[in-house]
């Protein structure tokens, strides 16, 4: 991702609550004035001094993303002294942490967007459980489903404190207006809406095939929306075979704008080469004759249209949810969890209080001011986001509470649904190729996914 980064359930207990270890310091402990950090707020949860300490973070995002992160770390510094840094990890955090803590230099904390690699960093004995002080933020902020997703056989080893809706399509208001169409409700009027797009001389779609994991959310919207939460469920735990006739369906179906490469700003070979934060810009960046009339994403899209163009987000920037492919919209959601790297099976006292400080409704709110994120934060005010199209994604989000399903491939092994040129990633790469091969395409997938799952 990116991505930026990727929602449905999963094991964990909660572990009781404590008091923050005595001794912790207040930000007026580390500040003369009390309004020295850079969101010029006092904190209202307790954090120790760390003065002289140094942490380095790492996560998936670039761009705007990660600017707008880097204001959440600044905050943190500002309230305990610490020295924080920040390394992207790349799409492949699995093969990245897997290799610093080979070469003897892991991370400290490192953010994990697939819950199937969490559960991988727990087996291998990567990360140390949360600790009280953490424990007690999730319990105050976080529905049980939340928690559930960062925890591994009943322990609690992380905090997912960046949500994502993944079941958006963001439009041009000039283009819309210019085809006079409106926002489509079900598949068969989204396509016929890329067509009119079309006719009006929009190229309708515009699709970042040069990063796999946007094409695992097209796939994965249409899935779950035709054949069902209960087969989606099936298919994330390889309880049926990719070669099932319902993904044949989904690929068909898929087949219906993919296959035409006429709808697909720059042709097929052209959106193989899209990555992601262009497939935002060449939709938005000119506003009165836009490239593209439509692009799929989550709500990051927002932080990319509000860092690389000029549209407003609600007027300009407008959005809809993805079509109903069977009888409902789907939802699909993600996320990105906060895990402490501790190979030897202990968090620091630093470690321990960056999760707090990213399980707190404070970091929640200097990181959604920002835009381009949402939070499952429960006690975050909406009025955090700074704008409504934003304020509307969260508060669907808080209101879903935990009935909602996770990005299907971020809840598989690794190796299949999280790494470039293999696996999810590469088989719809190949399928955006040749639509026609659907199923040669179900059998490269299955292949993956068996060997994978040590089948």
């Amino acid at each position: 991702m990116h991505e930026p980064g990727r929602m449905s359930r999963r094991k964990g207990t909660r572990v009781a609550a404590a008091v923050i270890a005595a001794g912790a310091l207040t930000l007026t402990a580390c500040s003369d004035d009390g309004d020295a950090t850079p969101s010029g707020r006092e904190s209202t949860i307790e954090l120790p001094d760390l003065s002289g300490q140094e942490l380095e973070v790492s996560g998936v995002w670039t761009g705007a993303e990660r600017d707008n992160f880097i204001r959440v770390l600044d905050e943190f510094e500002a309230l305990t002294g610490a020295s924080v840094s920040y390394v992207p990890s790349g799409d492949n955090v699995s093969q990245f942490v897997g290799t610093k803590i080979e070469g003897g230099s892991p991370p400290d904390i490192v953010f994990v967007p697939q819950p199937g690699v969490l559960h991988e960093f727990a087996e291998n004995g990567w990360i140390a459980p949360v600790g009280d002080s953490v424990q007690e933020q999730l319990d105050a902020n976080f529905t049980q489903g939340w928690q559930d997703l960062a925890s591994h056989e009943g322990t609690q080893y992380g905090v997912y404190v960046k949500a994502a809706n993944k079941s958006l399509v963001w439009y041009s208001a000039t283009a819309f207006e210019y085809a006079g169409v409106e926002p489509p409700e079900t598949w068969d009027e989204f396509v016929a809406t890329a067509w009119t797009l079309w006719e009006s001389g929009t190229t309708p779609l515009s699709v970042a095939g040069g990063d796999g994991w946007t094409l695992t959310d097209w796939f994965e919207n249409i899935y779950l929306s035709q054949a069902g939460p209960e087969m989606y469920d099936r298919l994330v735990a390889h309880e049926i075979p990719w070669t099932d006739p319902s993904v044949a369906d989904a690929l068909t179906t898929l087949g219906e704008v993919f296959g035409e490469s006429r709808l697909l700003e720059n042709g097929t070979e052209g959106s193989l080469q899209t990555l992601f934060p262009d497939s935002v810009t060449q939709t938005f960046i000119d506003l009165t004759a836009p490239d593209a009339g439509m692009v799929f994403e989550a709500d990051f899209v927002g932080a990319v249209i509000t860092d690389s163009t000029d549209a407003v987000i609600g007027e300009d920037a407008r959005v809809f949810p993805f079509p109903a492919v069977g009888s409902e919209s789907p939802v699909v959601s993600a996320g990105d969890a906060a895990v402490a790297v501790a190979p030897d099976g202990e968090a620091s006292e630093a470690q321990q209080a960056m999760l707090t400080f990213l399980a707190s409704t404070d970091a929640a709110r200097v990181w959604a001011g920002g835009g381009g994120f949402v939070s499952p934060n429960k006690s975050l005010e909406f009025e955090a986001y700074p704008n409504d199209v934003q304020r509307g994604i969260a508060e669907a989000l808080i209101a879903a509470g935990d009935d909602f399903r996770f990005d299907l491939s971020d809840q598989t092994p690794a190796a299949f649904g999280g790494t470039t040129g293999q696996g999810m990633w590469r088989g719809l790469q190949d399928f955006l190729r040749n639509p026609e091969d659907i199923a040669g395409a179900q059998e490269y997938l299955e292949s993956q996914a068996a060997e994978a799952y040590g089948e």
